[in-house]
Order: structure tokens, then sequence, then C-alpha cells
């Protein structure tokens, strides 16, 4: 099992504001980041040569930034694993909702594999159902809409751009794999959201299901999906698949969720419901008190479901540095457990690795919030935190180190609300 790195990259658009996660790192301006990184003892890096950082007027590239990363990348025996949209929406004159949008992407890829032909690994679009949720369903990034049969094209257009730009990758180079990201966790609630639950549960999938041909006719979410018009494209979709070569998991103490429809228990801000019953929505972490979910549960999950190899692609959590530490144990051990159970693991990556910008608000609200990762850049030079430290005794002697702190997670006063237990609640399997 391997240990890879990232550092947070996404170009978000809100309005018509950009920002640049790389730049607001400093990262952009310090190539010798990437020497701190292959000091760790990380096998490969998750690293940006995305679309609207390098094709900035139409058909006019700029391959300065990338040739000086990845040659250097390659110089010090670093794998890349390139990825060519992270959250962002493309270039200013394109959008997720562009009819051209997928070919758009699949042009760019062509381009960035035809210059960098020894590159093998891919990510072209990251996590594209939550980029989907948050730009078309939520209206959090541009376009900002929210509407259901946006957030499905949206979507559809994506997994069309990661289907076309492997194709165009492969035309040059047969050995490029596919590594496909995307956040992933469990939704609880009480038996009468069972049917909010089951929804949720089986949307979480639908990036990996569609690209591995899943959804046909007798896939749950087939009809729903089908009834916005998008029948024909599901069947092209299925016809022509792109299965990963790894699937990524992207895992946060957020991702699982709870729904429960006695709204009472709950601050107005968690209200919400799906125009059949109101419901509040709150993370599992805060409620459930036997916690079944976590790293091995998840890795074994979607091992059991789609039979093909699985990586930690996103390791990371904003706590104190004694309790990053911890997380990434944990998720190391769970992975080394899953893989002796037979799940075949390749890595888990340890993201953020210098820290992330305003993701307490979701990109939404520019206030400069800051949350450190394997390096602390608030002085302006990174700087080592003790997260970096846990990384190379980990990539040095394959275990972690004994975990400094009792993670909040794991603390009896981390439930916010009147417990429950899962037995007694309704979850959607898989």
């Amino acid at each position: 099992m391997e240990l890879w790195g990232g550092h947070e990259c996404t170009v978000s658009r809100v309005g018509e504001r950009w920002s640049d996660q790389s730049q607001l790192s400093g990262h952009d301006d310090r190539p010798g980041d990437l020497n701190l990184f292959a000091d760790l003892g990380l096998k490969a890096l998750r690293y940006p040569v995305l679309w609207e950082r390098t094709e900035r007027e139409r058909g006019v590239y700029d391959w300065s930034w990338a040739d000086e990363r990845l040659g250097r990348m390659k110089a010090l025996g670093v794998r890349p694993i390139v990825g060519l949209v992270h959250h962002g929406s493309g270039p200013a004159w394109t959008h997720l909702l562009d009819p051209a949008f997928a070919e758009g992407v699949a042009r760019f890829a062509g381009q960035v594999a035809a210059r960098y032909p020894w590159v093998e690994d891919w990510t072209p679009i990251n996590e594209p159902l939550t980029t989907a949720r948050f730009s078309a369903l939520y209206g959090h990034w541009y376009p900002h809409l929210s509407d259901e049969g946006a957030f499905w094209r949206a979507l559809l257009n994506q997994i069309d751009a990661v289907r076309l730009s492997m194709k165009a990758i492969r035309a040059v180079n047969p050995a490029g794999r596919l590594i496909q990201t995307e956040d992933f966790g469990t939704t609880w609630g009480t038996q009468p959201c069972r049917d909010q639950v089951g929804f949720e549960n089986a949307r979480r999938l639908m990036t990996w299901d569609l690209l591995t041909g899943r959804v046909d006719r007798e896939h749950p979410l087939w009809s729903r999906v089908a009834g916005f018009g998008l029948g024909d494209r599901l069947r092209e979709i299925a016809d022509d698949p792109c299965p990963p070569d790894v699937i990524g998991m992207n895992h946060y103490i957020t991702s699982d969720r709870f729904l429960d429809h006695r709204l009472k228990r709950y601050p107005a801000n968690t209200h919400g419901g799906n125009g059949r019953i109101a419901y509040a929505d709150v993370e599992a972490v805060r409620v459930l008190e036997d916690r079944p979910c976590g790293w091995d549960w998840n890795l074994k999950r979607l091992w059991l479901r789609y039979r093909l190899p699985v990586a930690i692609t996103e390791c990371h959590l904003g706590c104190t540095p004694e309790e990053q530490q911890r997380w990434l144990g944990e998720a190391w051990e769970a992975a080394l457990e899953a893989d002796r159970a037979g799940v075949d693991v390749r890595a888990l990556t340890v993201w953020s690795l210098l820290g992330a910008y305003d993701w307490d608000s979701l990109l939404t609200r520019m206030r400069s919030h800051y949350e450190p990762g394997a390096f602390d850049v608030s002085s302006g030079s990174p700087r080592p935190t003790p997260l970096a430290e846990t990384v190379r005794h980990i990539a040095r002697h394959g275990v972690p180190p004994p975990h400094p702190a009792e993670g909040w997670w794991n603390e009896p006063d981390r439930l916010l609300y009147s417990p429950c237990q899962t037995a007694e609640m309704s979850e959607g399997r898989l």
C-alpha cells in the first residue's frame, strides 16, 4: 500500500469572483514545495494541470507552470496523478451545463497527454457528483442553480467529460489509468425519513455507478434521472462505460449524515426537506451513539460493490495538530486492516498538504479562514506540523506512531444532540 499526497488546488467560481487555492497557499510561486513533499516519502502526488489555469484564452495554452512542476516531480521520482478540473467549471467561456463542456475537457486532456506522454495516472474531473451538487443543486458555486434537472445534467456532462478525456489520453498513452475520486459517506435517518435516506445513499454512488455502466433500467435511480429527459444519455453511458482503474474514496468526518423528522431537536439552520417531509440534516458523528461507519467500513463496502482497487484519495481533518495525527493514523490502520481482509487497497492520500482556505463556508465567503495540513503556510512559507512527522513515520515504517491524542470524534462529548442507536434507524443499503 502506497502513501500518496496532494495539495488543495480548487479553482472555484462564485458569481464573477474566482478563487485559486494554489495562489492562496503560495504554492503557485514555490516550486520548492515539491521537494518538501518528496521528503515526506510520498510515492505519488495528486497534482493539478487545470484547464482554467492553462488555457486562459481559447486555443492558447501556457504550459510554463506545468512544465516546471511535472518536470521537477519526474526528477524527484514522485509519480503525478494529474487532475484537469478540480471543483471548477472550466475557463470563463464555459460551465458545467454547457453542451460543449465534455468535448472541451476532452480536447484539453488530449493536449495535456500529448505534452506529457509519460504520465499514466489521471483524474480528469475531481468529485463530479459533489461539484454538481454544490453548483447546480445547492447553488453555492457557478452557475448557482437550485434545480434537480440541472444537477443531473451537470453530473452527466462531467461523466461524459471523464469518458471522453480517458479516450483522448489513452490515444496517446494506452497505459493511462483512471483514478476516479468522489466523496463517500453513509446517510442514516429516522424511519419516517427512510425514502430520503435510501435516495441519498443511492445518489452518493452515481459517479462510480455511471462510469461502471451500472445505471440501466434496473438501477434504482434510472427512472428519476430519465424523467428529466436524460434517458438517452444514460443509455449511451451504460453502453460505453469507462470503469475506473482505482476507486478513489474521499471521506471526511462530515461525509456521514443523519436525517431526523423531529425538527425541534435541532437548530433551524439544519432544517430542510424534500417537499414531502421536513427533516433536519446533521453530521452523523454528532448524533449516532455507536457510529458503525468509518474508514474500514467504507473501504469494504466499495470493494464489495465494484470489485475494483480502492484508494483513500483524500484524508484531511481541520482540527488540532495532535488530532490530525490521530485521524491519519486511524485511516492508515483501517486501510491496512481492510487490505488484510482481502480488499485491494492501493494507497492512502495525505490531502491538503499545505492546508486549505475557506472550506468552512464551502468557498462561498472569502474570509481567509485557514486550516493547516502537513505544512502550515500561514507565515508565508511552509512550516512542518506534527502531521508531517506522522507522514514520515508511516512512509519509513509502514505503521503510524502511537496516537498522541484521543480524537474528538471518539469522545462522548462529540454528541451535540439527543443520541440515537443505528439499530433503531433507517439506512439505505448498497
